[in-house]
């Protein structure tokens, strides 16, 4: 049931109309977000529900457990342990185990021992990733003393499984969400027209932008780089980077306005990140949820930034490369999370030759900006060839191909090119004029509002891509 269907959208209405019937009590909330989950989730497919309920239970008994021993430190960190234990293995089980397995017999096989490689055919329950994290969050944030384990096991299952945000994302933490379980929800209707001006914001990324690049261009040459010209190889990689935020941000678009619809309020995942202008910015405008995440879960216990100065860059290393290696299980995202760990290195160590606290100049100046920036979006495109690339070798081909220096651009099409124009501009104009579209649509009279999205409903049938398409996350 993907986000951009009919099917969801029916789904999404009578999930809201059963809600709100009984908004009031609690135990009605819970029990209809809980049903609509499930129901979600297991139209995809019914068995993972076993594996998330499983986490979820360990997660609430060793939760508990850390509450009742406050004092007991020794017992509170297994009982930590037993749950990252528990929420790691099971997404290294199920996302890595063929991965590492298949590598193994290779290296076995380098120094003459064979071994036939059999893929193992676990199924990657959708969301897993997104799930596992979630879990360990809020796991962490109670050992921490940040939250106190006082909701049900049924709070606690619905919370990693809400059906808004559970198959890809915004990595939502308790604060975000569980703890508002306990808040009568209101929804006036200022909250109600952003809502679905949020999700339709979402629609056209999809449908209009992203799925056009992806099938007017991108996924031909990605899958043929020899046959197309290097000009036509740089325009596919620019439009794959592009592609890539307009399908991401928009399953995030119809994720927190689908969530505002029921009173929740969930965290931004994308502030224009290909409007910054050094690659730790990057970082921190591009699925903001997940680069928190890895900051505050992985970076600062580390030590973060305050270890010495050699240390700090072996940090930075080892989250980029785990944050690669999140993405999906091939080696080609550990070597692209490298990449991105290895630009993070270079930037800290020319701020530590160029300013004398070895932080990011506050004043540099338009030229230093416009320099900043053309290097960070060309080293992040570029990157993006192994993100996107079938394995490395296929990256080595199209990075080949593509410094040929061939030129011509006949295979690249009318719509590509409109679709490229439309997704440069909704990159990189600024916020106010998109609030003031929002603001718009929400001073509509209620028929003109609905008239507006009917309208928006039959243009995107017209030009939208034919070819129903999921969106990119869900394989991570």
């Amino acid at each position: 049931m993907y986000f951009h269907s009919l099917q969801f959208l029916g789904f999404l209405i009578l999930a809201l109309a059963l809600y709100w019937v009984d908004v009031g009590s609690k135990r009605w909330r819970i029990g209809i977000l809980l049903l609509t989950s499930l129901t979600f989730y297991a139209v995809w497919s019914p068995f993972p529900i076993l594996i998330f309920v499983w986490c979820a239970l360990v997660d609430f008994l060793t939760t508990r457990g850390m509450a009742r021993f406050p004092n007991r430190p020794g017992l509170r960190k297994a009982l930590l342990s037993i749950s990252i234990v528990s929420n790691l293995g099971i997404l290294g089980t199920f996302k890595y185990a063929d991965m590492f397995y298949e590598t193994a017999t290779e290296l076995l096989g380098f120094i003459g021992i064979s071994v036939r490689y059999e893929p193992l055919g676990l199924i990657l329950p959708i969301g897993l990733s997104f799930v596992a994290f979630q879990a360990v969050s809020l796991v962490m944030d109670v050992y921490r003393g940040k939250l106190e384990p006082k909701h049900s096991f049924f709070e606690h299952l619905t919370y990693l499984l809400f059906f808004p945000a559970v198959v890809a994302g915004p990595i939502v933490r308790a604060k975000d969400l569980l703890l508002h379980f306990d808040e009568t929800p209101t929804l006036d209707a200022r909250a109600g027209a952003e809502g679905l001006f949020r999700i339709a914001t979402g629609l056209v990324k999809k449908l209009i932008i992203a799925d056009l690049l992806a099938t007017g261009l991108v996924d031909r040459v990605f899958a043929s780089p020899h046959l197309y010209t290097s000009a036509e190889v740089f325009v596919a990689t620019l439009g794959y980077s592009l592609e890539l935020y307009f399908d991401f941000s928009a399953y995030s678009d119809i994720a927190i306005g689908s969530a505002a619809l029921f009173g929740f309020k969930i965290p931004e995942n994308f502030d224009k990140p290909y409007r910054a202008t050094n690659i730790g910015a990057f970082w921190n405008r591009w699925h903001i949820s997940l680069s928190n995440w890895l900051r505050d879960y992985l970076y600062f216990p580390m030590g973060g930034s305050r270890v010495k100065f050699p240390r700090m860059l072996l940090n930075l290393m080892v989250v980029m490369t785990v944050g690669g290696l999140w993405h999906g299980a091939g080696w080609r995202f550990v070597v692209w999370g490298a990449c991105h760990g290895l630009f993070l290195c270079v930037m800290r160590v020319w701020w530590k030759l160029t300013t004398p606290d070895g932080r990011p100049p506050k004043d540099i100046g338009r030229l230093r900006a416009f320099a900043g920036w053309a290097l960070t979006f060309f080293l992040v495109v570029m990157a993006r060839v192994i993100f996107r690339a079938d394995d490395l070798p296929a990256a080595g081909a199209l990075f080949a191909q593509m410094f040929e220096f061939s030129g011509g651009l006949a295979n690249v099409g009318t719509p590509v090119w409109i679709a490229l124009s439309l997704a440069l501009v909704g990159c990189f104009v600024p916020h106010k004029p998109w609030q003031v579209c929002c603001d718009t649509f929400i001073r509509l009279p209620v028929p003109a509002r609905a008239a507006a999205l009917v309208a928006l409903g039959l243009f995107i049938r017209a030009v939208g891509s034919v070819e129903v398409r999921p969106y990119i996350y869900f394989q991570f």
